[in-house]
């Protein structure tokens, strides 16, 4: 361990020397993603689709897209290939700039040069292997391989939740984790290969393995892995200081706390950048090792003026950009603050999901919304019910279509410890009525259901639903789609589980799946006056991110949490207390605010 410590000081000392052409370079490139690339991207995929008339992508009409708008199809996997060359391209941009850096020989026509002859020598079949090697790698992006284009591939929290609820999917997830992990580990030399000895694809993950077998991944592995560890000491450390004098600050009479409050937020946020760059550096330069890099040591350091004049204007325009963010936040932007769903009407596992009972306990909480599932039956009626098959919560293995209402509501459904009778939307309905109590109801469709399910609904309940400013949302577009024209006054979310465009539908709002869910897409959604609710959240600093990306809702199995976790980040008795949210929130931001 000593030994490496000495290592990361020794390229601590080099990345010290080339502090302005570094934070030149990884700022420039991280806003080149920011403003252009990535809003490019969405901006075309989304006009792709709008253009053949497709709303959205998801496994619903996947096979449709193929099968009847192949052009679309083709276009958007034309997109997938520039993207993953664009991160190509971008991986050995860097890489090739860190090189001259460190070699004091940086001149930006030579790099382009260099980038682009490097592009020049993908070949078809490359692609394939590139996406496979990006996807290996993904472990470690967030140390080495960190880009804003690359941190937007990642799995939905909710496929890893359901992977964990079986102990043969979970054994499948930690085997296909450790896979990845190990293939990652051996083949993360595959791109300064190909960038630095102009390898084929192929032939630089044969020469990364080869390079890190015999414990040589290890020397790598503990490397990063230190580096990590020393760079959330630094920024624990930093963090807490600048709580504590924030805290000091308070207590003094006046604007100066608020003053001092801006101040502070900005030097964490500029203060995180720096580091996330010098681990970022770093780590690029442990990968160099192994590779015996050929530097001249002839190389006279030097900035021309044109570089510390652009480094000067660059860093002028985000703190600016950070303190209009950091004065907005301070006096609060978001007073009102996101309206609570409960999740299925429980809360902290207080009875079994979608059952009157939870609801009644669930309800005293005052939950602006309780949010439900309902599926068709048999004769059908609707009854409510979140999964397709019975057998998890009563034992039987039916489907609702298969029992009619009055057989299903004979029914007793079991889950933590409760246990209750299965609703049906009508008796549910009165007891939310008779409570007061809102719903945002979710409509679930399967194969089995009839032809004419919306309009039964819509004959039986619209009205209702109407009256007491319910809320409709489901999965299934064509219900979003099929709702919006048989009652246009009907208030319907369409639900996405992954943000892959920017929102145009014919639905009042969204419902997003939080891990992919972003202050951009909030931002659209916005601008079309178009709410979006954020599922399903239960850790206090992911509900914080939320209320601080201005989500309008937040759906949770955690009810009491998530009242008290706004209730925290509206808290404006003292300035600390909004430092403190920040820094809670931090970890899932990785660029500064502009």
């Amino acid at each position: 361990m000593k030994t490496a410590i000495n290592e990361i000081r020794g390229y601590s000392d080099k990345f010290k020397q080339n502090l302005l052409q570094y934070v030149l370079l990884l700022l420039s490139l991280d806003l080149f993603n920011q403003i252009i690339i990535i809003p490019l991207f969405r901006y075309v995929t989304t006009f792709v689709l709008q253009a053949g008339a497709i709303p959205f992508v998801s496994y619903q009409n996947v096979v449709t897209i193929i099968t009847t708008n192949t052009l679309v199809f083709v276009t958007l996997i034309i997109e997938l290939i520039l993207l993953l060359i664009v991160i190509y391209a971008q991986f050995a941009f860097l890489l090739l700039s860190i090189k001259a850096i460190d070699n004091q020989d940086f001149h930006l026509g030579d790099i382009f040069k260099q980038t682009w002859q490097r592009i020049k020598k993908i070949r078809a079949g490359s692609v394939l292997l590139l996406t496979a090697y990006f996807l290996l790698i993904m472990p470690f992006a967030d140390i080495v391989f960190r880009t804003p284009l690359l941190s937007k591939i990642q799995i939905p929290e909710f496929i890893l939740d359901y992977m964990t609820r079986s102990p043969i999917l979970l054994g499948i997830l930690i085997a296909a984790y450790i896979i990845i992990f190990v293939m990652g580990i051996r083949l993360i030399l595959t791109l300064p290969i190909m960038i630095f000895q102009e390898k084929k694809t192929w032939s630089a993950m044969k020469a990364s393995w080869q390079a890190t077998k015999n414990w040589n991944w290890w020397k790598i592995l503990s490397r990063l892995l230190i580096l990590a560890i020393i760079s959330m000491i630094i920024l624990a450390v930093f963090y807490i200081a600048i709580y504590l004098f924030q805290i000091l600050w308070d207590l003094l009479p006046g604007k100066f706390s608020w003053f001092m409050a801006i101040v502070n937020l900005s030097l964490i946020q500029i203060g995180s950048e720096l580091v996330m760059i010098w681990a970022m550096i770093i780590a690029f330069l442990i990968l160099f090792a192994p590779l015996k890099l050929k530097y001249d040591k002839n190389s006279q350091k030097h900035f021309s003026a044109k570089t510390i004049v652009f480094t000067s204007i660059l860093a002028l325009l985000l703190t600016a950009g950070s303190v209009a963010t950091n004065i907005l936040y301070i006096n609060g932007t978001n007073s009102k603050g996101p309206v609570t769903v409960s999740h299925r009407g429980v809360n902290d596992k207080n009875g079994v999901q979608n059952t009157i009972p939870a609801l009644k306990k669930t309800a005293k909480l005052k939950p602006d919304y309780v949010e439900i599932d309902l599926h068709e039956t048999k004769d059908k009626q609707f009854v409510v019910l979140h999964d397709e098959s019975l057998e998890e919560l009563t034992g039987v293995r039916k489907l609702p279509s298969q029992l009619t209402l009055k057989e299903l509501t004979k029914l007793t459904a079991k889950e933590n410890g409760h246990e209750a009778k299965i609703a049906s939307f009508d008796q549910y309905l009165a007891a939310a009525q008779k409570l007061h109590q809102k719903l945002l109801i979710e409509i679930k469709t399967t194969p089995k259901d009839s032809k004419k399910i919306l309009q039964r609904f819509n004959k039986k309940y619209g009205q209702t639903i109407i009256k007491n400013k319910y809320q409709v949302q489901s999965l299934d577009y064509r219900v979003i789609e099929g709702l919006h024209e048989i009652n246009p006054k009907l208030f319907v979310l369409y639900i996405q589980p992954y943000n892959f465009t920017y929102p145009h539908s014919v639905a009042d709002g969204y419902s997003m799946e939080y891990s992919t869910l972003n202050s951009d897409f909030i931002w659209q959604a916005h601008a079309e006056d178009h709410p979006v609710y954020a599922w399903t959240i239960n850790d206090e600093k992911l509900m914080k991110q939320m209320c601080y990306d201005q989500v309008d809702g937040i759906i949770t199995d955690r009810l009491s949490m998530a009242k008290k976790a706004i209730r925290d980040f509206q808290d404006n008795s003292n300035h600390a207390n909004r430092i403190l949210n920040y820094i809670m929130v931090l970890p899932t931001r990785s660029e500064l605010e502009v």
